[in-house]
């Protein structure tokens, strides 16, 4: 199938399947909308049972048509719905909007009648977009195609907007009209049973009108295919999205501690992160992003200045910004003494900027203009609460006034809707986002830094290493022929040294004699574990005894193992003891892994041992994962603090532990049979000593290849 979409962004003719006199309809909308909107072509209405339609003339069927049609708007019962695409095929149509609902969305009847939808275009060569959407829109001056049945006519602008559900189309149009945002294109994705939301970003990508990308998802069909363009992407486009379906409802359960924590949608998030995304939490939200990236310049860093007429919005702000990770600015002493010339003696020249609540326009400008000028300042928060004694529209035109003179972001925030509205028009007409709560502002300077700072990061790279894969491959094959879920402990110990994880020495052992003669052997002190498939947390079953100095402890220890084991898990079949050298020191983490049916191999890195669950310090990425993916993973965590080393203590060896991730995604990668892993705890050391594996576990699924995508 052709790769490009001319056919559904620049069609040369368009005709609608389905249009209708009556007023109120959606062909009559489609219609309407595309001639209104100054659509460049001709317009072909195809009703059998109308010879005209607004004076249009009107075909009995697409066939009928005796020129060339590009593009066909498709507006009729479900039912007929393959019989007019069938003829579309004929005549040599390459693009198809469906609007028409009644398929997959409906269940499996639906199902199939899509099926036979896609493949019926893909015999004939044909774009679709649909079915279930609302329609298309193209504001390049030379296609004027609004192809949708929005009740507002879209204004020209830079934001490409993709949209996965057609019932919000018209309330983002409407929304969008309110704020002054003006689409390139817009796409009600519908199904996306042919055109998803990779094709429609590889197309974003190519179009020199589209500056800004916002997205509103509610699954992804290919997620790797989108690592790999919106990573590519991003550097040169920001990227927001909302991604629906936050929550982990009617989700399998987990037993690992990686797939109990991977809930709550962070596969999502994973992958947002590691290609530079934005991820809003609404979609007013988005459109606060929107607005500030539609109309000002990128923050150069993160230092913001406030100047408010308000003391308590100008705390609010400063709160907002530093809880996102900004930083107040540190004026020079120039600026101060500027302020204090200007202001009265009971303003603030500090920030925020207090300029008090008889604070007019003239004042709003030279604080503004003094601010401004600061090699400190990246960007400002401008802060109006209407006084009595000062117009909000005059305070706008100053604000725009100065904002004008630079090239660093200026965004307003004007409290009380009714009282500064039309100062807010005043704004936004002069390119200045304006905002009604000073989070909203904050959370948008936020955002621009933190996209001018993913654009400009490397990709990374994938770090190949000597690993024994045939020897992983024959302890997988065969726990699976046998019928295995959780592997043994050999088992598992043989996989991660073939992946090059190092282990204190370990021995199993099946009775008390035993256990006292690996000890000897191995050195004391030592750990007692107890070894069963039974049992996933051994600590919950009593089932581990630490830092045995003496063939005595070891004794007493290995009775209570036994015996708590068959008093808290009496139906668990017990392989034995393990004897393993006590590792002291060192930092206690945790690696894992856990498979998602949708985005593939999830990894994590964290702070670990028995309170993984309860303190939640983890972070995640998706397979495969890069040097930088591995940086990011360790430097989010909390605790990362704490790895670097605290008050006199020596730091851990980062490297390392940025590289043992790497060989986890590796391992994972080679093995999508591995549906569960926990590296727990994973120990780490300073430089010089070697990381240690001293608990893990890895489940497999026989059915794996079903969870492949």
């Amino acid at each position: 199938m052709p790769e490009n979409l001319d056919a559904i962004f620049k069609p040369r003719s368009i005709a609608v399947v389905g249009t209708s006199r009556k007023d109120g309809t959606i062909g009559r909308e489609i219609l309407y909308n595309l001639v209104a909107y100054g659509f460049n072509g001709p317009v072909y209405p195809v009703n059998p049972k109308a010879a005209y339609v607004n004076s249009i003339k009107c075909y009995p069927s697409i066939s009928a048509i005796p020129d060339k049609v590009d593009l066909a708007i498709i507006v009729i019962p479900k039912e007929q719905v393959l019989s007019v695409v069938e003829e579309c095929g004929e005549k040599g149509v390459k693009g198809i909007v469906v609007i028409s609902a009644g398929f997959k969305e409906i269940g499996e009847k639906g199902i199939q009648l899509e099926k036979e939808l896609v493949r019926m275009i893909k015999k004939y060569g044909i774009r679709l977009v649909g079915p279930n959407c609302m329609g298309v829109i193209n504001t390049a001056k030379d296609i004027r195609m609004d192809a949708t049945f929005g009740s507002t006519l879209p204004l020209d602008g830079q934001v490409g907007f993709m949209s996965q559900s057609g019932a919000l189309g018209n309330i983002i149009l409407e929304y969008a009209d309110e704020l002054k945002i003006g689409f390139s294109k817009f796409v009600s994705m519908g199904n996306k049973a042919d055109v998803s939301g990779n094709d429609l970003l590889m197309d974003f990508e190519d179009d020199e009108n589209t500056k800004i990308i916002l997205m509103y998802l509610e699954s992804f069909g290919n997620p790797r295919k989108f690592t790999k363009i919106a990573r590519r992407l991003t550097k040169k486009k920001p990227i927001i999205a909302v991604k629906a379906g936050r929550t982990l409802a009617g989700a399998r359960a987990a037993s690992s501690h990686t797939g109990a924590l991977a809930g709550l949608d962070v596969a999502v998030d994973a992958l947002f992160e590691q290609c530079g995304v934005l991820r809003a939490t609404s979609i007013e939200e988005l459109f606060d992003y929107a607005v500030a990236f539609s109309n000002q310049p990128l923050p150069k860093g993160k230092k913001v200045a406030i100047v408010t007429n308000a003391g308590g919005p100008g705390i609010i702000a400063t709160d907002a910004c530093v809880s996102l990770g900004l930083k107040m600015s540190t004026f020079d002493k120039e600026t101060y003494k500027k302020l204090e010339e200007i202001l009265p003696e009971e303003a603030s020249t500090q920030n925020p900027v207090d300029i008090l609540g008889d604070g007019g326009p003239k004042r709003y400008e030279k604080a503004l203009d003094v601010v401004l000028k600061d090699i400190n300042v990246d960007s400002v928060i401008t802060i109006f609460v209407p006084p009595l004694m000062s117009k909000a529209l005059d305070v706008a035109v100053a604000i725009s006034k100065v904002s004008a003179n630079y090239d660093k972001p200026v965004l307003g925030c004007f409290m009380g809707r009714e009282e500064v509205l039309t100062s807010i028009q005043e704004l936004e007409k002069n390119n200045i986002p304006a905002y009604l709560f000073p989070e909203s502002a904050a959370k948008s300077i936020a955002g621009m830094y933190k996209y001018r700072e993913l654009s400009k990061r490397s990709e990374g790279n994938i770090v190949h290493f000597e690993v024994e894969k045939k020897k992983v491959k024959s302890i997988i094959d065969n726990a699976l022929s046998a019928g295995k879920g959780y592997l043994s402990q050999d088992e598992v110990r043989g996989i991660l040294e073939a992946y090059g994880f190092k282990y204190p020495e370990t021995q199993l052992v099946k009775n008390e004699e035993e256990a006292v003669n690996s000890a000897n052997r191995i050195g004391f002190p030592v750990v007692l574990k107890i070894a069963s498939l039974d049992i996933i947390h051994k600590s919950d079953a009593g089932g581990v005894v630490i830092d045995l100095e003496d063939e005595g402890d070891l004794r007493a220890a290995f009775k209570k193992v036994i015996s708590n084991v068959k008093s808290n898990a009496p139906e668990a079949k017990i392989d034995g003891v393990m004897v393993q050298k006590m590792v002291k020191g060192g930092r206690e983490t945790i690696l894992g892994m856990s498979l998602d049916a949708s985005f593939g191999p999830l990894i994590m890195f964290g702070l670990g041992g028995i309170y993984v669950e309860v303190l939640k310090d983890v972070s995640f990425r998706i397979a495969p994962i890069t040097d930088l993916d591995a940086s990011d993973m360790v430097k989010s965590v909390k605790s990362y603090p704490l790895l670097k080393g605290v008050r006199g203590e020596k730091p851990v060896d980062i490297e390392e532990i940025e590289k043992y991730i790497q060989r986890l995604s590796r391992l994972v990668e080679d093995f999508p049979e591995i549906e569960e892993m926990d590296i727990n705890p994973f120990v780490v050391f300073e430089k010089g000593r070697c990381c240690n594996v001293v608990d893990a576990r890895i489940k497999i699924e026989r059915s794996y290849k079903q969870n492949k995508f």
